[in-house]
């Protein structure tokens, strides 16, 4: 069993890392809202970029898109877009990065995405798509010279019979021509840590940035984190236990956590962050000023 993360002995000597924030496209009028107030929240923060997630269905497909044209309209924000292999030719993907160039998008995060059927059930590509990331990867730099993100997983995808092979198939990604690695969240520093050094004496040097799930509702993110292959600690489910009633405790619990375990990868030479933020704004605002970061001036649209 590991322990919780020390807390920070240098925290007011640790440069400022950069940051992203992740964002989902909204479903709703109401969720709309709420994505927008996320977004005006954490705009003055000034990240390297934020992402927006996609769907395979047509519908949240449209989402996407107009999501990330808003941000790229009406902020002086940087969108990256979620781009995936399910349910696409390569010629309606290659037109969709066509589109995106023209609208001035300059990121995509690259991903094989999961099943049509859900996740737990067999990845099939479209027989005339792009066969996985490392494919898409190749195709999305062919289009434009996009900065391509992709996904790593300190803790292997689940549907991976082993850490070597995911390891393998983020070096056939970075081969195709992936700029930087994002990983699925984790809760335990020693996976990443451990992840980074196979990484590294596998000969990839992209950076590999973690990704930060800021804890809105344990449960939840506890039964999400099984469902992904991530380890939930005991001492992390000790830090929530008898909180189910009291969400402003539970809230000051989860900056905690998340702030003590970002101290502990910036002291272990971690400069980046990305942070899944469920669009709610507050506890990665929270998390990024207890790093040192400050809100300037930027213009976004009411």
């Amino acid at each position: 069993m590991h322990a919780a993360p020390a807390r920070s002995s240098r925290q007011t000597e640790a440069p400022k890392p950069g940051i992203s924030f992740e964002f989902f496209p909204p479903k709703n009028d109401a969720m709309a809202e709420t994505l927008w107030a996320s977004v005006q929240r954490l705009a003055p923060l000034k990240p390297d970029f934020v992402s927006v997630t996609y769907g395979a269905g047509g519908s949240t497909r449209e989402r996407t898109h107009a999501t990330v044209k808003r941000i790229l309209e009406e902020t002086g924000l940087k969108p990256a877009s979620h781009l995936t292999c399910v349910a696409a030719t390569k010629t309606e993907t290659d037109e969709i990065l066509r589109q995106y160039w023209a609208m001035g998008v300059r990121h995509i995060v690259a991903l094989r995405g999961d099943p049509v059927t859900g996740i737990g059930t067999t990845f099939e590509a479209h027989p005339e798509g792009y066969q996985g990331s490392p494919e898409l990867v190749a195709g999305i730099k062919a289009i434009g010279d996009f900065h391509v993100a992709v996904s790593a997983y300190p803790e292997k995808h689940p549907e991976s019979p082993s850490l070597d092979c995911e390891i393998d198939l983020l070096k056939r990604k970075v081969d195709a021509g992936a700029d930087r690695a994002i990983t699925q969240f984790f809760f335990d520093n020693g996976h990443f840590y451990r992840y980074v050094e196979r990484v590294r004496k596998a000969g990839i040097d992209i950076p590999v940035v973690p990704g930060i799930l800021p804890v809105q509702n344990f449960r939840q993110s506890a039964s999400f984190a099984i469902k992904c292959g991530t380890d939930v600690p005991a001492w992390l489910a000790r830090r929530f236990e008898g909180l189910e009633d009291d969400p402003e405790t539970r809230r000051m619990v989860a900056a905690a956590v998340a702030v003590e375990q970002v101290y502990d990868l910036l002291d272990n030479g971690v400069t980046d962050f990305h942070f899944y933020t469920m669009n709610k704004a507050d506890l990665a605002f929270a998390i990024c000023h207890m790093l040192g970061l400050r809100a300037e001036p930027v213009a976004v649209a009411a």
